[in-house]
């Protein structure tokens, strides 16, 4: 058989090439098993307490309590992952995790006090960013400086995103089923186990894990790295952008009497983003990063009117529409800002680094979904558009202006 030539290589298919790396499909089919269920938790936890409580009021502060409580352990578990292996920390602190699912579920069952489910439901918040430490492996293995390890990193990227929008479509629909046609414990029963299994599944394959750095002395936070934060702003007003499109969105199909179809509108958004992904990472990019970066987020920022003009018509077909379209600018983003991560953190704390990307994700959902409901009161569904249109412009305008701190090489 002739050798492959440069020429042959490039005309394979990216993501073909992405996994003839040994290990590289053990890894990612236990990482999707363990990530599933990041999009079954909230909705399986809502349906449980509301259904068994009758109170949404309920449901919805027991899981702002786990959002938040994430938000100040995962940045924790995440180092602890950087200084002692995937495997070591990532399995017990999902047994805890899992421990607190299966608490909570059993205290909906048995009609403990509510406090009872705030605690359960916190005590989830060891769950490891699954998503994190799989772009961590990639990030391992096509650390090298080339322009094909530079391109492989994009398309693993493009996957990863690609990924979790793909979970986070399916993880509510899944977690809606279970609930309705089992039993109302079903879905979290479902996503303990998932999750339990997917990172044994995940954790088992060392090949790929990347090596534990050794340190002689307390490593400061990637935080602390030129042109992080400014980094770390434009994903909290990014996060704004996808909250405030949940809420609204589910506002306006009530307003026009279609709330059971607000689920499929939001849906053909996640399918937007996650085929522009997967086509963003068949492409080689051109350009740096950090132009790259900017001319996403000024994509996002012009697309994202697209709903506030649709939501004016009235139409609901529109709207999701413009959603479609909506969506195809935001796993760009995702995929050139974690590009930038991974770039920006300093080697040996990668796990930590994109944690803190998330975590100003998830601040920026819950931001977003609050004053999308603000709005809504006071102005109407449709005004409602208006939140992810600033989020968006407020993303561009820290992009633009930061450009030049995360542009240059970082300090290590």
């Amino acid at each position: 058989m002739p050798p492959t030539t440069p020429l042959a290589r490039r005309r394979t298919n990216p993501y073909i090439r992405l996994f003839r790396t040994p290990g590289t499909l053990a890894f990612t089919l236990g990482n999707l098993v363990a990530r599933l269920p990041m999009g079954m938790f909230s909705v399986s936890a809502v349906l449980m307490i509301a259904g068994s409580r009758g109170s949404y009021a309920l449901a919805g502060a027991v899981t702002a309590t786990g959002l938040a409580a994430t938000a100040l352990v995962a940045p924790w578990t995440a180092r602890l992952v950087d200084r002692h292996g995937q495997a070591r920390v990532a399995v017990p602190a999902t047994a805890i995790a899992v421990l607190g699912s299966l608490a909570l579920l059993l205290c909906v069952h048995a009609g403990a006090p509510d406090w009872t489910l705030f605690a359960s439901y916190a005590a989830t918040a060891t769950t490891p960013n699954t998503g994190g430490m799989s772009r961590a492996r990639w990030a391992h293995l096509h650390r090298g400086p080339s322009a094909e390890d530079a391109a492989a990193l994009h398309t693993a990227n493009s996957f990863e995103q690609a990924v979790d929008e793909l979970c986070f479509l399916l993880g509510p629909v899944a977690a809606a089923f279970l609930c309705s046609a089992l039993f109302p414990e079903a879905g979290t029963l479902a996503g303990a186990v998932l999750l339990m299994s997917g990172v044994l599944l995940f954790a088992a394959q060392r090949a790929t894990e990347p090596p534990v750095t050794p340190r002689t002395a307390r490593p400061k936070s990637p935080a602390r790295t030129r042109g992080f934060v400014p980094l770390l702003a434009v994903f909290l007003a990014t996060g704004a952008v996808f909250g405030a499109l949940e809420v609204v969105t589910i506002a306006y199909a009530d307003r026009l009497g279609h709330r059971s179809a607000a689920g499929g509108v939001l849906a053909l958004q996640a399918a937007g983003s996650c085929v522009a992904g997967l086509v963003y990472g068949s492409v080689r990019p051109a350009r740096g990063v950090p132009g790259r970066f900017l001319a996403c987020v000024a994509a996002m920022s012009v697309l994202m009117c697209l709903p506030l003009l649709a939501a004016r018509t009235g139409s609901l077909g529109l709207l999701a529409a413009a959603l479609l379209c909506a969506g195809a600018a935001t796993a760009p983003t995702m995929v050139t800002g974690m590009t930038l991560v991974q770039r920006l953190t300093p080697r040996g704390q990668l796990n930590e680094g994109m944690t803190l990307a998330v975590t100003a994700i998830l601040g920026g959902i819950a931001l977003g979904s609050a004053t999308g409901g603000q709005v809504i009161e006071q102005a109407g569904a449709a005004m409602g558009y208006l939140v992810p249109v600033c989020a968006a412009t407020l993303a561009l305008a820290v992009c633009a202006a930061g450009r030049g701190r995360y542009s240059a090489p970082p300090r290590r």
